[in-house]
């Protein structure tokens, strides 16, 4: 792993692994098809040489599982002439999300969140999609994403995406990783569902660390989602042949999904604001039942203490002293004492 401390003072374009290795074994996928044709190739991923790609009339798909392999990355952009600064945000997994036009290709990268409800934990990776002519290129952190219904669609021929290009391909695999945002506001409101309840019943500390690791979560998410409706906008305003006017519409739609993934995190984020304040109201309350009770304990104390000190001086002209009775005589009245008091505690309801 490199971290981008590490990179600087290297040149432009050097493909450097930028993050977290997050799969051993890098894995090659290669999808053509057509309104009449489907086909699956698992290349090794020596010879990426010979993969046969391009096929005139279909749309080829070429998926990378796995960049930290620096070497297949970069043999992969010389086999489609890829511009090194491009392959370099590739590398980069901490990059921003963005969409741009480099040489005769339009480069999109963005984050894809799984939800694991189970395990209570968001995972999340960068997948960064390359698009030509007639073909795209995406490449992935790790095998396993939320592109697998996508996959079957376009192996069973269902819908109408085996009748357009490559531009629509690029429109369903945003859309899908959009769509499965909505899940994920949806976590955070299950989440932030529970943290009220528990902090409802008891605002201790570990409650405020899983608070404020939340709020943490949802930040994270909104930065990776507000710069994707940017990049929407942007390739919906690039006049280029490689999107036709047809799937400009369909992003349209995700700019939209994009825009109400936005407004649920700022609701989500409101309520974990009223979470954090039900916390710190809590907090006060369970502070001023302790300062109540130190209080009326002091309180208490104050006229007991006062009677010890006058007869603990030691005078010897004091009349109590030479009473046979006086030590029990003192214990009664201070008996006395605490019972009216916490008498009249109870009627005053302070404790």
């Amino acid at each position: 792993m490199t971290g981008d401390k590490e990179k600087m003072g290297m040149p432009p374009g050097t493909l450097v692994h930028v993050g977290e290795v997050k799969q051993g074994q890098e894995k090659l996928r290669l999808v053509t098809y057509g309104k009449d044709h489907f086909s699956l190739n698992v290349p090794e991923t020596s010879k990426i040489g010979s993969v046969p790609f391009g096929e005139s009339g279909y749309v080829n798909w070429l998926n990378l599982d796995g960049l930290h392999n620096v070497r297949l990355v970069e043999e992969i952009g010389a086999k489609f002439g890829l511009h090194s600064l491009l392959l370099e945000d590739v590398l980069n997994t901490k990059h921003r999300p963005k969409a741009e036009w480099v040489d005769n290709v339009l480069f999109v990268t963005l984050k894809m969140y799984l939800p694991d409800v189970e395990k209570q934990r968001i995972g999340y990776e960068q997948v960064s999609l390359v698009l030509g002519q007639n073909w795209l290129i995406s490449f992935q952190e790790q095998e396993g994403d939320v592109l697998s219904g996508l996959r079957s669609r376009i192996e069973a021929g269902k819908g109408i995406i085996r009748k357009n290009g490559a531009d629509y391909l690029l429109y369903r695999i945003i859309d899908s990783i959009v769509d499965h945002y909505f899940l994920v506001v949806d976590y955070f409101g299950d989440t932030i569902d529970g943290l009220e309840a528990v902090v409802y019943e008891d605002p201790n500390q570990e409650n405020l660390r899983k608070i404020q690791q939340t709020r943490k979560e949802l930040q994270l998410f909104k930065k990776d989602v507000l710069p994707l409706r940017e990049s929407i906008a942007g390739i919906r305003n690039e006049d280029s042949d490689l999107v036709s006017a047809e799937t400009d519409r369909y992003l349209t739609d995700v700019f939209d999904h994009i825009i109400h993934v936005l407004d649920g995190i700022e609701t989500q984020r409101e309520h974990l604001n009223s979470v954090m304040d039900l916390y710190l109201s809590g907090s006060g309350n369970k502070m001023n039942q302790v300062m109540q009770v130190l209080t009326i304990i002091a309180t208490i104390f104050i006229p007991l203490t006062f009677i010890a000190g006058i007869y603990g001086m030691n005078f010897e002209n004091m009349p109590e002293l030479s009473s046979p009775y006086g030590y029990q005589i003192v214990w009664g009245v201070m008996l006395v004492l605490f019972v009216g008091m916490l008498y009249y505690f109870r009627r005053k309801r302070w404790i």
